[in-house]
This record gives C-alpha cells, sequence and structure tokens, in this order.
C-alpha cells in the first residue's frame, strides 16, 4: 500500500495495491458525519473522478432495484451487497443504515471422507465432499466449520462403520479417512471456485432421508 500511494521507503511489491475509497467523512477540516450518505458521496466524487485508475479508485455505487441487483450480483458468484440508506448520516459501530446481505447457497454432498483432528469437536478436523457429475462422483472440497459437538460425534461413529481403503473420486490426501459415499450433508456456501469447490462451506448436519437424487449435481466440462 505504502509503494502504491508513493510512499519514500516503502519496499517494491510484485502488484501495486488499489485502494478503493467508498465514503468521506472529514474534508478539509470540517466534520461530514451529520450529512446524509448521498451528500457526501457527491463530494467524495468530486474529489476522485469516477475515471480515476490510479492508486485510488472511487467505489461504485449503483442505485437501482434491490432484488434483481442482489440476483445479479449471486449468478457472477459475488459475496454479496452493502446496501446503504442514501439519507443517513454516518454513525459508527452497526446502527442498521447500512446492511450487508450475503449470497448464501445450500446444496446436498456426499461425505466421502474426513481428515481426522485431535483437537477438533468430535475429531473430524474436515467433511471431504463429492458431487454428482454424470454418473460419477468428484470432489467439491472440504467443509470444517458450523459443527456442534452432537453434530460431528454422530457423523463420526457413522462413518468409521463404512471405512473404505479407496478413495470414491480421484483424489490423493494425506491422512485422510475415506469412507463409501452413504451419508449426505447439507451445506451453505457462497459460489463455486473457478477449479469447482465449494467457497466458503459451513455445514449444516446430516439429511434426514439419504435420498441420491437430493445430491448436488454439477454440469460436465466441456471436452
Amino acid at each position: 500500500m505504502q509503494q502504491a500511494l508513493g510512499v519514500r521507503g516503502a519496499k517494491q511489491s510484485a502488484e501495486e495495491a488499489i485502494f478503493f475509497a467508498f465514503d468521506v467523512l472529514y474534508l478539509d477540516g470540517h466534520d461530514l458525519r451529520r450529512m446524509a450518505f448521498s451528500e457526501r458521496r457527491q463530494m467524495l466524487e468530486r474529489i476522485i473522478p469516477t475515471d480515476s485508475f490510479g492508486a485510488i479508485w472511487l467505489s461504485k455505487a449503483i442505485e437501482a432495484d434491490g432484488d434483481e441487483l442482489f440476483a445479479s450480483a449471486c449468478e457472477h458468484g459475488l459475496e454479496g451487497l452493502i446496501a446503504k440508506n442514501l439519507d443517513a448520516p454516518y454513525r459508527s459501530g452497526r446502527p442498521g443504515d447500512w446492511l450487508k446481505i450475503k449470497c448464501v447457497q445450500s446444496d446436498s454432498f456426499f461425505i466421502i471422507g474426513y481428515e481426522p483432528s485431535s483437537a477438533a469437536l468430535g475429531g473430524i478436523g474436515r467433511l471431504l465432499l463429492a458431487a454428482f457429475r454424470g454418473d460419477d462422483l468428484v470432489y467439491v472440497g472440504g467443509v470444517g466449520t458450523g459443527f456442534k459437538e452432537r453434530e460431528t460425534i454422530r457423523p463420526r461413529q457413522g462413518l468409521d462403520k463404512i471405512k473404505t481403503a479407496k478413495a470414491p473420486v480421484e483424489l490423493k490426501r494425506k491422512g485422510a479417512i475415506w469412507v463409501q459415499p452413504t451419508f449426505i450433508a447439507e451445506i451453505e456456501y457462497r459460489a463455486w471456485t473457478h477449479d469447482g469447490k465449494l467457497r466458503h462451506p459451513s455445514y449444516k448436519g446430516l439429511r434426514e432421508r439419504q435420498d441420491n437424487a437430493a445430491v448436488c449435481r454439477i454440469e460436465r466440462q466441456a471436452t
């Protein structure tokens, strides 16, 4: 950041940092916090032109239908939106004038193994997950958050009864315990990565009805 802003003595970085400005609270010695966000935004746009492409960029503000914009953000794999009250002054903390709305998706995945951990609840560090691609199973990543103690003890007891020496998918993972793809987990996640893995997955529990038809199916890769 220092190098990007031209600070003397800063080390040269491989890729210069870019600062995105989205609000201004003080200007020329004046406290602007009591002004409406729309007015502060106008001042910010006068300081940083919208066509500025230096080390400091102006964060884009979009006024549009909230539902449509949110749907578009999620479709493009973004984490979500920050919604702001244009008439509100700046207040520190979380008064509700700004809302962070995250895109959360939910699907079912086969548990194909786990990474043991002596420090984790139930002895499971991460569950390893798979989805269907055609008739085959493919690895889609692991989940290590969202567990409660009883929710890890129960899967561990069941998984240890269906261990298998060979991974159900083409995957090498040192120390992993492989199991037959029998149990189906409900997983919340933000999006898919470019290499077909879940982004920010969180475990929500086992499906009460273990129905293979409910398991997530992903598109075949183009050949």
